[in-house]
């Protein structure tokens, strides 16, 4: 967090080219990686984004300053690690999940309305997970916060086991040499339901919170089997609204 005195502004900075204490990998690759962030949060700009102002380079690193989004991150590990993030009634993720049915579907909604956008531009969700999400609790308004990783098509795992929570990862996204690709996004975007409004890893209807048709949704969207999928994130967003459409 930054506070520009001079204009009275909040902003977020982040910055990559220092060596701290919980980051293991090399701080060269994490300078390019953030470079090469820049033109994804302005080729996928979008409401549901967090907004990009400024990037530079400085002090031998990267800097990408954004527009402050006043949202808690709904996977603050460092803070609420689990067990405590679902237990404790001051966890982000708590909160979130108790709030009413319709404002978890709110958030899905503008979730899902982005990553149908990343679609259209022809891009693929890489490290996406609710440690992606900010969330304010007064506004009920969500953003994703972190796009760093997302690919353009056509992309192929190059590593077996991708960048992500294994939360919300495809079979394929553990494959070296398995295509990435429109279906993997629904499956992360079936994933990412089932962690809103149901049982997050128990995809189960018992602990699912909303409609039972979403949940069928949900479940195809899942598959291992990428093949029993929905075909695209449009073709899930489709079916998705006109279960919702049938709801209200």
């Amino acid at each position: 967090m930054f506070w520009n005195s001079r204009k009275q502004k909040k902003l977020f900075v982040k910055y990559a080219g220092a060596k701290t204490l919980e980051y293991s990998g090399d701080v060269n690759d994490a300078t390019i990686r953030l470079m090469n962030s820049v033109p994804l949060y302005e080729t996928l700009k979008h409401d549901a984004l967090i907004t990009l102002i400024d990037s530079f380079c400085v002090s031998g690193g990267f800097a990408t300053v954004f527009k402050w989004f006043n949202g808690k991150n709904l996977h603050p590990h460092w803070e609420f690690p689990p067990p405590a993030k679902y237990t404790n009634p001051d966890s982000p993720f708590f909160k979130f999940k108790h709030l009413p049915i319709h404002l978890r579907l709110k958030a899905l909604d503008s979730i899902f309305d982005f990553h149908l956008h990343v679609e259209h531009r022809g891009y693929t969700a890489i490290d996406f997970y609710d440690g992606s999400l900010l969330y304010n609790f007064i506004n009920n308004k969500i953003k994703i916060c972190d796009i760093d990783f997302y690919k353009k098509n056509p992309y192929v795992n190059t590593m077996e086991k991708l960048w992500g929570s294994t939360r919300f990862m495809s079979p394929e996204e553990f494959v070296k040499g398995a295509v990435i690709d429109e279906k993997t996004n629904v499956y992360n975007m079936g994933a990412t339901a089932f962690c809103l409004i149901g049982g997050e890893m128990d995809r189960t209807l018992k602990k699912w919170d909303g409609p039972e048709d979403l949940f069928y949704i949900a479940q195809k969207a899942t598959k291992d089997d990428r093949n029993k999928r929905y075909s695209s994130v449009h073709a899930f967003c489709q079916e998705w609204k006109r279960v919702r459409s049938c709801q209200s």
